[in-house]
């Protein structure tokens, strides 16, 4: 009889609980296995692009419940002039150090070339235990709050400049550099997407708990770093990228190669005996104007950036948009930048490497034109319009400044290009949200502000990109 019994299989109890803890399961495996399916395809998973994607969502969903904690605390829980001191508090201890701080990080990364991972799971490591510090300040504001914020805003932009040195070496073949991007950045805005309300949830139980769920993520992302394939610390024939002032181009061209009969001493002397010449690295305009004019424009865009989120935010607090409360106000152009950034990024990933330069030029006249109505027509739909506008043409013209680096720098110099631009956007944000700070609260002015942060931007760059794309380029664009 027991024989038999066992013979039967298990009971109809533990076949209806199995069946039940499958069914409970299912969501979450099959979210699971959609996300990597998405991640890995198209060769991303053989080259470790995958993870990377992965890892930086992870970021992305980290930094954004640090920004929750640290949102309720500098801003929303107090008046509007009081936040606007503690704002500008937060700016003057963390921002005004990160400005001294931002160019010496890409040098840095640059002596650290076969430990990429490692400075990836570090700057990951740094900022779950400095949320763990924060959330004992959180509740009160104290001033011991503002170096940890200072500590979690390098180690974030640290990781950054790491990761765009790093998707060079997990591109997947045929693969183009700013569809890459765009699958990376994509990811980033959908974690961010998630994670914010989870985090304004968290907030409710308590103002430490959102610091709390960021400390677990960033430990995640810690041992999600070293999962990333070794070539990620391969540095192979990379040399660092300098960039060098437009006008001074006769420094930085490209020495012709020596003939086949040049001796080892003629090589050591320049090739025709005469004295030997100091070797310089590479820079970036050996390779023509393309790269540093899409650079200005680019950190034109990013300074519009950090300045609409500062300004707007106190604007928008003081005086809402007609109709509606601060808190929806402050929605609406959120939710609008967000999906524009997203929309940009799905754009650049379509377009890939056609016409950077032209790519570049128009979105940037197109955000100029929006800021423009919107300081002349100041209204609520305009609002967002340029909300969505500004998040649309920063992703795109990042894209394509990224598919102009992969076209034009050398392979040899293409990582330390990388970080040495991002280093300069970052920088640019920082100025922006400055300005933002400094501003009286009329939205008049604030929107003549923005216009005339993109007009600088186009001053300086859009004739030169637009040369560059008449001439056209003597490097063979990638697909």
């Amino acid at each position: 009889m027991t024989a038999a019994r066992s013979h039967d299989g298990p009971g109809p109890l533990r076949r209806a609980g199995r069946a039940t803890g499958r069914a409970l399961r299912a969501p979450f495996t099959g979210t699971a296995r959609g996300i990597r399916k998405a991640t890995h395809a198209h060769g991303a998973g053989e080259s470790g692009l995958g993870k990377l994607i992965e890892l930086h969502a992870v970021n992305g969903a980290g930094d954004v419940m640090i920004t929750v904690a640290l949102a309720s605390t500098v801003f929303f829980s107090v008046p509007t002039d009081e936040a606007r001191g503690r704002v500008a508090l937060y700016l003057a201890i963390t921002m005004a150090p990160f400005t001294l701080l931002a160019p010496v990080i890409g040098p840095l990364l640059d002596r650290l070339p076969h430990g990429r991972r490692a400075a990836m799971a570090g700057a990951m490591l740094a900022r779950a235990l400095l949320a763990i510090t924060m959330s004992g300040a959180v509740a009160t504001g104290g001033l011991e709050l503002y170096p940890a914020a200072l500590g979690v805003l390098v180690s974030s932009k640290a990781y950054g400049v790491v990761r765009s040195a790093v998707v060079p070496r997990l591109l997947p073949p045929k693969f183009s550099l700013v569809k890459a991007n765009s699958r990376v950045t994509l990811a980033g805005l959908l974690a961010t997407g998630v994670a914010a309300p989870i985090g304004a949830g968290l907030q409710t139980i308590g103002s430490p708990w959102p610091l709390y769920g960021a400390c677990a993520i960033f430990v995640a992302g810690t041992f999600l770093a070293f999962t990333l394939p070794p070539k990620v610390d391969s540095a192979k024939g990379e040399r660092r990228a300098r960039l060098i002032d437009p006008h001074h181009e006769e420094e930085s061209v490209p020495r012709p190669a020596p003939s086949k009969g040049s001796t080892r001493a003629g090589l050591r002397r320049g090739g025709n005996g005469e004295k030997p010449a100091k070797e310089r690295p590479p820079g970036l305009r050996s390779v023509g104007g393309s790269v540093l004019h899409g650079l200005q424009a680019n950190a034109a865009h990013r300074a519009l950036s950090g300045f609409l989120i500062f300004f707007l935010a106190f604007l928008l607090r003081e005086h809402p948009l007609a109709g509606q409360s601060a808190a929806v106000s402050l929605g609406i152009v959120g939710v609008a930048a967000g999906v524009g950034n997203a929309c940009g990024t799905a754009v650049g990933s379509w377009l890939r490497a056609r016409g950077p330069e032209i790519i570049i030029a128009t979105v940037l006249g197109l955000a100029l034109g929006v800021a423009i109505l919107t300081a002349v027509f100041f209204s609520t739909l305009l609002v967002a319009a340029l909300g969505a506008v500004a998040g649309f043409t920063q992703a795109l013209s990042k894209l394509s400044l990224d598919a102009m680096i992969q076209r034009d720098v050398p392979e040899e110099v293409r990582t330390s290009a990388f970080a040495r631009s991002e280093t300069v956007l970052q920088m640019a944000w920082v100025v922006g949200g400055g300005i933002g700070i400094a501003l009286p609260l009329n939205a008049v002015v604030g929107m003549s502000v923005a216009a005339g942060i993109l007009a600088l931007g186009a001053a300086t760059s859009v004739r030169g990109l637009l040369g560059a794309a008449r001439r056209g380029t003597p490097h063979p664009r990638v697909a």
